[in-house]
């Protein structure tokens, strides 16, 4: 639960999760330290209680989650990307552990839902899924979780609505999930996040021009793409069975994507 304070923000987590909490105070003192202004300033903490309490400055803007998208606003994520992702010293970044929900994370999602999901399935979403299943089959993405690029510190949630624009900068809000990770997975996160477009679509391609990526981060970038899609085709199949946190079509919108990224 966050809390918003005209001047303070207290985020309040979960039963148990002191782990979550753990990761976010980490990661804003990391980013005081070496990117100051990028993210919350972090004040206090306590993992004493059931449910730990992290406490923060409130940073001024708007989610770009919803808002129709500019060259503006999309020139200043880009700039807040390359600098969270650049912010952590190398030898400090190589003793974070890898962010939760990465390559590793996600290929057992994958293992783990799609023969439960796919029994349900026909037409459009059907056959995304089966395309995709067939892709991860050979893919080169299942043959290693470090792969040969380099490492960057990742936020570990693509959702634009973390992502505050006050009409000249960009910055970053939620870091539970964050760690380790690599430049083509963290931009293939965001692109990928259902939250870029199922409102107001924001433009990919000018987002990630602003990159200058290698040759195996180019690579590297199509395949994260290709499976992120997947998992958010399986999150949104398991979504119509539960309370639905989308607008109806997003299921078969999401399975055109995949297939899009899948020709």
């Amino acid at each position: 639960m966050v809390e918003l304070g005209p001047h303070v923000v207290t985020k309040r987590f979960r039963t148990g999760d002191h782990d979550r909490c753990a990761r976010e105070w980490h990661a804003l003192t990391l980013l005081a330290a070496h990117a100051p202004g990028v993210a919350p300033r972090p004040l206090t903490v306590d993992f004493e209680p059931t449910e730990p309490v992290v406490t923060m400055t409130r940073l001024e803007g708007e989610p770009l989650r919803g808002r129709i998208p500019d060259t503006a606003s999309t020139a200043a994520l880009a700039e807040a990307v390359t600098e969270l992702q650049n912010a952590i010293p190398p030898a400090v970044l190589d003793s974070l552990p890898l962010r939760p929900g990465h390559q590793r994370d996600l290929l057992q999602f994958v293992c783990t839902w799609a023969p439960q999901v796919r029994p349900g399935l026909s037409g459009r979403t059907a056959r995304a899924l089966d395309q995709g299943l067939t892709w991860l089959a050979g893919a080169a993405i299942r043959e290693s979780t470090r792969p040969n690029v380099r490492s960057v510190f990742g936020p570990g949630d693509g959702n634009l609505a973390n992502y505050l624009w006050d009409g000249s900068r960009v910055r970053v809000v939620d870091f539970e999930e964050s760690g380790r990770s690599d430049r083509a997975f963290e931009l293939a996160e965001i692109t990928e996040h259902v939250g870029g477009w199922v409102e107001h679509p924001f433009d990919v391609a000018a987002f990630l021009s602003r990159f200058t990526l290698t040759p195996a981060e180019s690579d590297r970038l199509h395949e994260c793409r290709r499976l992120l899609a997947l998992v958010w085709l399986l999150l949104l199949c398991r979504d119509d069975k539960g309370e639905r946190r989308n607008p109806p079509g997003t299921k078969d919108r999401q399975a055109r994507r995949l297939l899009g990224l899948l020709r």
